[in-house]
């Protein structure tokens, strides 16, 4: 620019030749040294103050963008999600993630099912590993969550239940992992797969269908796959819950939130798309019974054991082999197929449950016992008469005038 003024160029000429503004060229061409650039001074953000909380909360958990921006809100934040949403996303470790193909479903057509294991809780002074059930909806991607303290093929059907009540019905079609709670032994043909009883059962029951996903194909059920991961990542990791009925009742707030909230892969809100869903109706269906069965020994002093309580049976039954059929929140006690008692489930542990009827006419049958058993003992030790020889008394005369001579 300098050269070109000082050939005489005016400064419009030399602007048009470089293409800077007229005030640059001018700036530039009359400097006796070339200007330099001033630093800008650093605006401040009201994301300032929370920035090192942020960045501890990532380094702890791989939390999203939303429960951060809900938890600085509570301390005080008064900014917009967007610059929280741009600052995590700075600052989150980046993880290669291969790609994949997104399967889109019809209304009504599918669901996803999985578990996912959340450490360890205390309960009632044990350790106990907690599990997270959970079920989207394929079209309005609806959500339903619940923990469980087991994983067992009744558990695991009494979760499908409590989602089928929260949906509002269920879909032809249900896609899960190859688990034992749902198929024993797979085969290339559904059809001929050797599915869990009590499984099988329920399907059958409400008639629809069980989708198998390849196996190790996580990608095939991706979107209850990232389900799970959103729940521990936006409501579980790093929360502060009191008890598990707490944690219950945290978790009902925040599905309500999600689900009213803007689906990011739809772009719409999953309850007003669950509208078009349409679901097979629960209600149409006959009740289904969830029952779960377990074995117990009755002990001398006839009591069973179950969840860490005792519960007494009728004494006759000492020592014998039982059965105990679990349905909601009672079970029968099974000798054989007579049921001989039924209780309803007590929480926590060390409790004993004793009926007293259950005791009545044991001390007369014990104190029979004890005095047969004392008859039986009490016999008389006796030794036999021995055996004295006879002999006239002129014997002992002889004896005696033996004597006198000697």
């Amino acid at each position: 620019m300098k050269d070109l003024y000082r050939q005489g160029l005016s400064i419009s000429e030399i602007s048009k030749i470089t293409g800077y503004n007229r005030r640059t060229v001018r700036k530039y061409a009359k400097a006796s040294v070339p200007p330099t650039s001033k630093k800008r001074k650093r605006k401040s953000s009201k994301l300032d103050n929370y920035k090192d909380y942020i960045i501890s909360r990532l380094n702890a958990h791989p939390l999203t963008a939303s429960r951060i921006y809900r938890e600085i809100k509570d301390e005080g934040f008064t900014g917009k999600y967007t610059i929280v949403k741009d600052f995590v996303r700075s600052v989150r470790p980046k993880i290669g993630v291969p790609a994949v193909y997104r399967y889109e479903t019809k209304p009504g057509k599918q669901s996803q099912v999985d578990w996912g294991e959340c450490g360890k809780i205390e309960i009632d002074g044990k350790i106990r590993k907690l599990y997270c059930f959970a079920m989207v909806l394929g079209y309005s991607r609806m959500r339903y969550v619940e923990f469980t303290l087991s994983i067992d093929a009744p558990t695991f059907i009494q979760c499908h239940l409590n989602a089928f009540d929260f949906f509002g019905g269920y879909t032809e079609e249900i896609l899960y992992d190859n688990i034992k709670q749902i198929i024993i032994k797979r085969a290339i043909k559904t059809s001929e797969s050797e599915w869990n009883f009590q499984f099988e059962q329920f399907f059958r029951h409400f008639d629809f269908t069980p989708r198998l996903c390849r196996p190790y194909r996580p990608q095939t059920k991706g979107k209850i796959e990232s389900t799970i991961g959103f729940v521990k990542r936006d409501f579980f990791m790093g929360g502060n819950f009191s008890s598990l009925s707490d944690l219950d009742t945290q978790l009902v707030s925040w599905l309500k939130r999600v689900n009213s909230n803007v689906h990011g892969t739809t772009q719409e809100i999953p309850e007003a798309r669950l509208k078009a869903e349409n679901l097979n109706l629960i209600c149409e269906c006959p009740t289904f019974i969830v029952c779960r069965e377990v074995m117990r020994k009755i002990s001398r002093d006839c009591f069973i054991s179950y969840e860490g309580n005792k519960y007494s049976v009728p004494y006759q039954f000492a020592g014998c082999d039982a059965k105990l059929q679990i349905e909601n929140n009672w079970f029968e006690v099974l000798v054989g197929s007579k049921v001989i008692c039924e209780y309803e489930i007590q929480s926590g542990s060390g409790r004993t449950c004793r009926i007293k009827e259950h005791f009545s006419g044991l001390l007369s049958e014990v104190l029979k016992e004890n005095c047969s058993r004392m008859q039986k003992q009490g016999d008389i030790l006796r030794f036999p008469d021995l055996a004295v020889n006879t002999r006239p008394l002129s014997v002992y005369d002889e004896l005696i005038g033996g004597l006198e001579n000697e």
